[in-house]
């Protein structure tokens, strides 16, 4: 194997610097890396272990299939986000196969199933798991693109109904917290229905508790089950994704090793290859699942620092067959992300010397800049000083927002956890 193409969409910052750790295996493989991708921006020297070729965000799988090919690829990994590129890479994945490039990613079937919230739902529920009730929208039948059918606005109140309020109206496709509508009665619902969305969607029951996600990763039956990450708060209208404090603790979560052997389960029925992403709510001691994103999520960076287990290095693993078989990765530590101020220079030199820095750099998603995004480790026992120390960096610069340091400082004070 003389030459590893990767396959991304947003920027290889997200995956810094665990993106790193693949130099030592292909180093000892004697492979070189190539980093194809649709990011707005040319990956620029030193961040990533390898060359790179940008194309065009609107490039079809042909158009990926044919830059890989031309390179003279003889295998290739997919680690593109959102959903949508996920999509892209599995049937880039199909065609490369059929050449004979062996490619790191779930198969196109699967992954369809998962790119679909309807679809997901069933396979949820034939595997056990829980998830929010909910019914499919039918866009076609609410603008009349389809057989007339003027009672179905009527159906879908009284489905609603039959869920109860709060509802959330949650598009087909899209991911990322995009697109969600929250329904709190069935006035809101008229105004849904009336705006006529265009895209079909699931309406589904809102359910109020705590916002985790966690990452699997592994193929044919083998899947290591990554820590749980704490997103945030659910039971009201959505929030950006990275709004609130998201982190890893060193728990047992023993709770949640129910839920993770049906949804390893669920994995090895769908023929899951590489990394998806699990979103829930946990709520009444339940996790409710709310979505299985067929593709390394945007907490990929927070699950590596947490347990250990470097996702990317796993994925080519995956590809030389030489992935063991491990049922999950405890975290061994805290790991802690939130949003910052656009970090300069001098504050990522401050930052080296009081914290153990992870990474932190602009957050820009589809051109919109959100400030910066800081993760960090903190080791058992070393609490007391990382909260100082971060609280006098703040104190003198005001680079984390005092309600998110607070957050910061009672997840790492015992008595306050």
């Amino acid at each position: 194997m003389q030459r590893i193409a990767f396959l991304r969409s947003a920027d290889i910052r997200r995956a810094d610097p665990y993106i790193h750790g693949i130099a030592p295996v292909l180093a000892q493989l004697g492979a070189e890396a190539r980093l194809f991708h649709t990011n707005r921006q040319d990956c620029g020297p030193g961040r990533f272990p390898g060359t790179s070729e940008r194309l065009n965000p609107a490039a079809t799988p042909d158009d990926f299939v044919e830059r890989v090919r031309a390179w003279g690829a003889d295998a290739a990994v997919a680690i593109s986000l959102p959903d949508e590129n996920a999509l892209r890479d599995a049937v880039v994945k199909t065609k490369l196969e059929a050449v004979g490039i062996r490619t790191v990613m779930t198969p196109l079937a699967a992954t369809r199933v998962l790119c679909d919230k309807w679809e997901t739902k069933r396979v949820l529920h034939a595997h056990g798991l829980t998830t929010p009730p909910g019914v499919l929208v039918d866009s076609d039948l609410l603008n009349d693109r389809a057989l007339p059918v003027p009672a179905y606005p009527d159906a879908v109140r009284l489905a609603a109904e039959g869920l109860g309020y709060p509802l959330m109206a949650k598009p087909l496709w899209d991911s990322t917290s995009m697109g969600i509508e929250f329904l709190p009665d069935p006035t809101a619902l008229d105004a849904y229905l009336a705006a006529r969305p265009t895209a079909n969607a699931v309406l589904e029951k809102c359910v109020g508790g705590r916002l985790c996600s966690v990452d699997i990763v592994g193929a044919a039956g083998h899947y290591t089950v990554m820590p749980l990450i704490w997103t945030g708060t659910a039971g009201g209208p959505p929030a950006f994704t990275f709004d609130d404090l998201r982190y890893v603790e060193p728990s047992r979560n023993d709770d949640f090793r129910p839920t993770a052997r049906r949804l390893v389960d669920l994995c090895t029925a769908l023929g899951v290859e590489g990394s998806v992403n699990v979103d829930m709510i946990h709520a009444d001691g339940v996790y409710h699942v709310l979505e299985i994103n067929p593709r390394i999520g945007g907490a990929t960076t927070l699950s590596i620092a947490g347990s250990g287990l470097n996702t990317f290095v796993a994925l080519l693993d995956i590809l030389r067959g030489t992935w063991p078989a491990r049922t999950d990765a405890p975290a061994a530590r805290f790991a802690i992300e939130c949003l910052t101020a656009n970090p300069t220079p001098t504050l990522l030199a401050e930052l080296r010397a009081c914290v153990d820095l992870v990474t932190c750099h602009d957050l820009v998603i589809d051109g919109h800049d959100h400030g910066g995004i800081l993760t960090f480790t903190v080791d058992p026992g070393d609490e007391q000083r990382a909260v100082k120390n971060l609280g006098e960096l703040c104190e003198r610069t005001g680079f984390i927002a005092a309600p998110m340091l607070d957050k910061i400082r009672r997840l790492l004070t015992p008595a306050a956890r």
